[in-house]
């Protein structure tokens, strides 16, 4: 009973310490999964804690676990309106690009160390994916909102690798086991399964698991437990049946992500926290594994792979898979740079050490120095090269207090509060004559703690909590109106997007006319500013964009299912007329 009492006390400790961790990770910059693994560490066998944990068919169960759970958490939060942009490169990099840095990383380090090739390609898979939540995590924590093209291709690549990774770590182990040397068409057969009964699987099973969701009548509290055990289901089965789970809860999640769901929003909440949770435990238990005098014996080895990964494989990788789409180099660059490492290289790292392969230990503790450094080396410098780059943009909405609201067969609608602030753009403005966006409407004041009943004649004071029923797209609109904006004097939308702005939908011909602009050779006659824009960036244009005609500039401010309805107008900028992005 002591004992018992004694495990609670600790795994309470450790996760408090680790939550608390998280607020002294974002004012130093720190990744906070570096944070988790470190308190693993000290809590572990040669830390302070004293802690002996060898137990790697546990830690293997408990991982995979908590990957599912944290890839079923980053489909939720994949919208499909990203796709237009980010898809098709994404995909590329997640199964070309995965290949290419597992191949250059292994065969360079075989040659190196005088390794047979295959050892050096399994170490090459253990450390080829990257993590998603640990990029995001950083992002945010910054407050850096990224442009879309570049945000949604890390995003959707990060969430998809890990099953490129884990097929080629297994079929790398069961080539060295076998004693043979060549990959086969065994190989590809049973690649084709995984991918195929995977994506099978997590469609079918998302659309399963929404429809029943939608249709069981349950206590809300239910309702986010019906959907993680669902998703646990649709992993499982699709393991079961010789398929890739890792694949088919990601897609489940962005399946039910994208669709109108009950309880949509306690469902979201629950998941986030669990995919923290999952994180958390993770880390840990990962951090309890390895000895730290284990890593200083293969620093050497890891530092001359970790170079190899970071410097010459990964982006070499994301040029050749990104030539096909026209990426700026800039943003190839940022993508290659942030080939974060995280939890999945440790847990691969694993699957040598449970399969008897020689020398395993070696491999595990070279992932786990990888991930070490790749979260201090890319991991404090996410946010610094975004920037240098110039590839974040004005965040589109600074709202804090969002509240979706969750009755069945309505319109999409939020309620959104603001508290005003002494330097808010709607002080002293009376309510009833404020210019909302179309769909908007003030439901409630409240001043000095107390809820004004008649409002609509009352002006707003610094302090006052206005609430607005108001569409998620009308959120950028709303915050013009009543957040003064806090950042880089670039980001500020004059500065940013141009002193005025252009209908989308405005002829070029008017636009010559009004401003003496020289229309392209390239445009039609009767093409809109809009049309013209995307086609020159060849359908894939995003916010941020931006293009010189004469001495003007023209920056794509908003967009609204894949059209450009608004362009900043910038003059008096250089000429030449040349494209950027």
């Amino acid at each position: 009973m002591d004992l018992t009492n004694q495990i609670i006390l600790v795994g309470g400790l450790l996760f408090v310490a680790s939550i608390l961790a998280s607020v002294i990770s974002s004012r130093i910059g720190a990744p906070l999964l570096l944070v988790f693994l470190v308190i693993g560490m000290l809590v572990g066998e040669e830390g302070p804690g004293g802690v002996p944990f060898d137990d790697y068919q546990a830690a293997h169960i408990i991982g995979s676990l908590a990957l599912a759970v944290i890839l079923f958490d980053g489909g939720l939060r994949t919208r499909v309106a990203s796709f237009r942009v980010g898809l098709r490169p994404a995909l590329v990099l997640a199964t070309l690009g995965v290949i290419l840095t597992v191949t250059i990383t292994g065969l360079l380090t075989a040659w190196i160390f005088d390794l047979p090739p295959m050892v050096g390609l399994l170490i090459g898979a253990i450390v080829g994916s990257t993590d998603a939540a640990a990029v995001f995590y950083l992002l945010h924590a910054h407050g850096l909102e990224l442009k879309e093209r570049t945000g949604a291709t890390l995003e959707i690549e990060s969430g998809s690798n890990d099953p490129m990774a884990i097929f080629l770590t297994i079929a790398f182990i069961e080539i060295i086991l076998s004693e043979h040397g060549s990959l086969g068409g065994g190989l590809v057969i049973e690649f084709a399964q995984q991918m195929g009964i995977g994506g099978v699987a997590g469609v079918l099973g998302g659309l399963a698991l929404g429809a029943t969701i939608n249709r069981v009548p349950l206590t809300p509290g239910l309702y986010p437990l019906l959907a993680i055990s669902g998703a646990l289901l649709i992993f499982g089965l699709a393991a079961v049946i010789g398929g890739s789970g890792f694949l088919a809860v990601y897609l489940a999640g962005i399946i039910l992500g994208n669709r109108r769901l009950q309880s949509a929003q306690n469902i979201r909440r629950f998941h986030d926290g669990m995919a923290w949770l999952a994180q958390i435990v993770m880390f840990l238990m990962l951090g309890l594994l390895i000895l730290p005098s284990d890593l200083v014996e293969v620093a050497p080895q890891a530092l001359v792979v970790a170079g190899v990964l970071l410097f010459i494989a990964r982006p070499l990788a994301v040029f050749i898979s990104l030539l096909p789409f026209s990426f700026p180099l800039k943003e190839q660059a940022f993508i290659g740079w942030v080939g974060l490492r995280g939890a999945v290289p440790i847990l691969l790292g694993l699957f040598p050490l449970l399969a008897g392969v020689d020398d395993a230990d070696t491999y595990f503790n070279i992932a786990f120095f990888v991930v070490l450094l790749s979260l201090v080396l890319q991991g404090w410098t996410v946010a610094p090269v975004a920037r240098w780059l110039e590839l974040d943009v004005p965040p589109r909405s600074r709202v804090v207090h969002r509240l979706e609201l969750d009755l069945p067969g309505q319109v999409e609608y939020e309620m959104v509060g603001y508290h005003l602030a002494s330097d808010s753009p709607a002080l002293y403005k009376l309510i009833g004559r404020l210019r909302l966006p179309r769909g908007s409407q003030v439901v409630a004041l409240i001043r000095d703690g107390k809820l004004i009943r008649e409002f609509q004649d009352e002006i707003l004071r610094a302090e006052d909590y206005l609430y607005i029923l108001t569409r998620p797209q009308s959120l950028p609109d709303l915050d013009r109106i009543f957040v003064t904006a806090h950042g880089p004097a670039r980001l500020e939308e004059h500065a940013f997007f141009g002193e005025f702005v252009l209908n989308g939908d405005t002829p070029l011909s008017a636009l010559a006319s009004a401003y003496g602009v020289t229309i392209p050779d390239q445009a039609h006659s009767r093409e809109t500013l809009g049309e013209y824009l995307l086609r020159l960036f060849k359908q894939q244009a995003v916010v941020g964009d931006r293009v010189q005609l004469n001495n003007m500039e023209f920056v794509v401010r908003a967009m609204e299912g894949g059209r450009i309805t608004q362009v900043g107008l910038k003059i008096g900028r250089s000429t030449g007329g040349r494209t950027g992005r």
